[in-house]
């Protein structure tokens, strides 16, 4: 699917393109464009006077320079009209492709005697339990309460690889339209019919729940104010014609109004917009509306969790070291002891570590055991036996509080056991039992590879970068050394990460962060920005407002090379629509005036061969421009990693001065071609 999406614009999706910008030249659609209207008005006089020359007063242009006008202004609004088109037609063919994922499943749902009943997916309800073996669609959205299997997400993401899916921890979400490929689950429906994960999906990519920006709004405000400002300009015009005695035709007045506004930008507008959308859902992140898009263009501040983003986050037990007077089976015997019910991949790792070592349990011991969840407050997880004994595993400084609240005494090496794993960038677990500790589990993780590069780009660009890590702040300033953060948070609980990006809005910064838990889900929320993974839970994917469907937290990184890239885009064209009327400038007016006021002649400077040729030339060159750009629209200007000075002077120098020169060639090639052809 993924190849499927880079492909999109077909044949078929030019045709549709072409018929829609014929229906898009409804005034009631075309007014929301403001600029586009003012043309599409001005087209329709044209072609008025095209049949009646006369009909508007004494015209003195015939009646083929009147259709000659008519046509290129209606090629003009047919231009913008088709790029906007292509844009959204890129959109539909996306969602018809999503449409094809999803199927009216029939369901197996678990009844309150525990037998299963099957029902069509339409009738599933939030709160629903169905069941999904090997093979089965998964019918809705949902949460997994029981069992693990593995998951092709392909018909999503486009990845073939299978996911690992299991109950508990933040990897226990699924997505209708995805397959059970191994084993079974049960599923708690999340969603109810219309609402789910693919539903929305369809819904954003073919534009249906598309909103202006306020970028967007601002600019098309701008060029709303340039076009009444043009148009009281062209009005002026009239009697300093007059005096001068001049008579100006209806139509050379529309067609300088044509050039004078910014009809380029205009155009183009709604499908950068359109196609910027499109460039992040192509890049496999859903953008829950184009403002997220936006924001992360303009990103001062990025917060990243250091576990699955910065490493790798599969920390696993890597050695058991025990305190003075304890032996390494003992540490051994009690961290598996602390972990036998722990079904996160640390725990399971501490697991076959001990199994590794020789060290063996019988599981009737732990039945009916308390399970001690381990929580960002207190940092801790564990058992509470049946007989009352008290098992232990956490942060070491949580466990030695622990310790010291039963009245217990500290080992003297237990700190230095810590910051000699924590030096090494590993996460060490105290373990105790019975408020007495017996050493430190040492769980490994890695950086991953090129990030330290990346975040000296995004430093070059004026971003700073802040780790979030539980560890302490040892092991997190290793870690940060390494990856090459500007600022670190060692110890962070849910609440620490809100508070950090409080503390950098109040800066009057925008703040992006990445996150897959529910314990995320907050800070998410108050972000700018919240990239949520698709493999993490419900609640993270409905609190941000970008779902990254491969689920790689790096992600973001790239989100705000597209977000820039969209406003450089619009800045670009902008100010190439801009420069481009300095030549029309010097193409029509003199044009206009030359017969009364033979001194213009010097503003003459293309030398084009007549007043009707030159305007148009200017006219022809305004409408071919649009298509000529639709490309750098829809794929977006490139973007290149630099301080916004830099920016700035090089999108000057290229889309300014060469938004001037362009045009100049561009014109008057036009106007020796009229001229061959009279």
């Amino acid at each position: 699917m993924a190849r499927e999406r880079k492909r999109l614009l077909t044949g078929e999706i030019a045709k549709q393109a072409v018929w829609n910008s014929f229906t898009k030249l409804d005034p009631r659609a075309m007014i929301k464009n403001p600029v586009m209207f003012v043309v599409e008005v001005g087209t329709l006089i044209t072609l008025l006077l095209s049949i009646w020359p006369n009909a508007l007063g004494v015209s003195t242009a015939g009646r083929g320079y009147n259709v000659s006008v008519f046509l290129i202004l209606l090629f003009t609004v047919l231009f913008a009209n088709f790029a906007e088109a292509l844009a959204e037609g890129r959109g539909k063919a996306q969602a018809d492709t999503l449409r094809k994922t999803k199927s009216d499943t029939v369901a197996r749902l678990l009844q309150k005697d525990g037998s299963l009943r099957d029902v069509p997916s339409t009738q599933l309800r939030k709160g629903d339990i169905v069941r999904v073996e090997t093979g089965e669609i998964i019918p809705s959205d949902g949460e997994i309460i029981e069992g693990l299997a593995s998951i092709d997400e392909s018909a999503i993401t486009g990845e073939s690889a299978p996911v690992i899916k299991e109950a508990g921890g933040d990897f226990s979400s699924v997505t209708g339209g995805t397959r059970v490929v191994s084993d079974y689950i049960l599923v708690k429906v999340t969603t109810d019919p219309g609402e789910s994960f693919l539903d929305r999906m369809i819904a954003l990519v073919e534009g249906a729940s598309r909103q202006k920006t306020p970028n967007e709004i601002a600019l098309t405000t701008l060029l709303a104010v340039l076009t009444l400002i043009f148009l009281f300009v062209i009005l002026t015009l009239v009697p300093m014609a007059d005096y001068l005695g001049i008579s100006l035709d209806i139509s050379t007045l529309i067609a300088l109004l044509v050039c004078l506004i910014p009809t380029t930008i205009g155009g183009l507008l709604s499908a950068i917009g359109i196609a910027g959308m499109d460039r992040v859902t192509q890049f496999n992140v859903l953008a829950m509306s184009g403002k997220a898009v936006e924001a992360a263009g303009d990103i001062d501040t990025m917060i990243l969790d250091k576990t699955g983003t910065i490493t790798f986050g599969n920390r696993m037990a890597a050695q058991f070291l025990p305190v003075q007077g304890v032996d390494e089976r003992t540490i051994a015997m009690a961290a598996l002891q602390a972990s036998v019910r722990d079904e996160t991949p640390e725990g399971r790792s501490i697991v076959e570590l001990a199994k590794e070592q020789g060290v063996t349990w019988e599981p009737s011991k732990y039945e009916g055991a308390e399970v001690v969840e381990f929580t960002a407050q207190t940092r801790m997880s564990g058992l509470n036996l049946r007989n009352g004994i008290e098992i232990r595993k956490g942060a070491v400084d949580s466990i030695r509080t622990y310790v010291e609240s039963l009245g217990k005494h500290v080992p003297s090496d237990l700190e230095e056991l810590g910051n000699q794993i924590a030096k090494q960038g590993g996460t060490p677990l105290a373990v105790a039992m019975e408020g007495h500790v017996y050493g430190v589990i040492y769980l490994k993780d890695t950086v991953k590879p090129g990030l330290k590069e990346k975040f000296a780009e995004l430093r070059a660009m004026g971003i700073k970068t802040v780790m979030c890590t539980g560890d302490n702040p040892l092991t997190a300033a290793t870690i940060a050394q390494e990856a090459g953060v500007d600022e670190f948070i060692a110890e962070a609980k849910p609440e620490d990460k809100i508070e950090a990006i409080k503390r950098e809005q109040a800066q009057g910064k925008l703040v992006a962060m990445t996150g897959d838990g529910t314990n995320d889900a907050p800070a998410l929320a108050q972000a700018d920005v919240g990239l949520a993974m698709n493999s993490g839970t419900m609640a993270a994917k409905e609190a941000a407002n970008m779902i990254d469907l491969d689920s790689d937290p790096t992600k973001l990184l790239s989100v705000i090379a597209i977000g820039k890239q969209l406003l450089i885009t619009r800045g670009a064209l902008t100010t190439f629509s801009i420069a481009n009327d300095v030549a029309k400038y010097f193409a029509i007016l003199p044009a206009m005036f030359i017969a009364a006021i033979p001194q213009l002649q010097v503003l003459n400077i293309m030398h084009l061969a007549s007043p009707q040729s030159a305007i148009l030339s200017a006219l022809i060159f305004n409408a071919v421009i649009i298509p000529l750009l639709i490309p750098i629209a829809m794929k977006g200007v490139k973007y290149r990693a630099m301080t916004a000075d830099k920016l700035l002077t090089r999108n000057l120098l290229l889309y300014g001065v060469g938004g001037m020169l362009v045009p100049f060639a561009g014109i008057k090639l036009i106007d020796m071609v009229i001229s061959l052809l009279r």
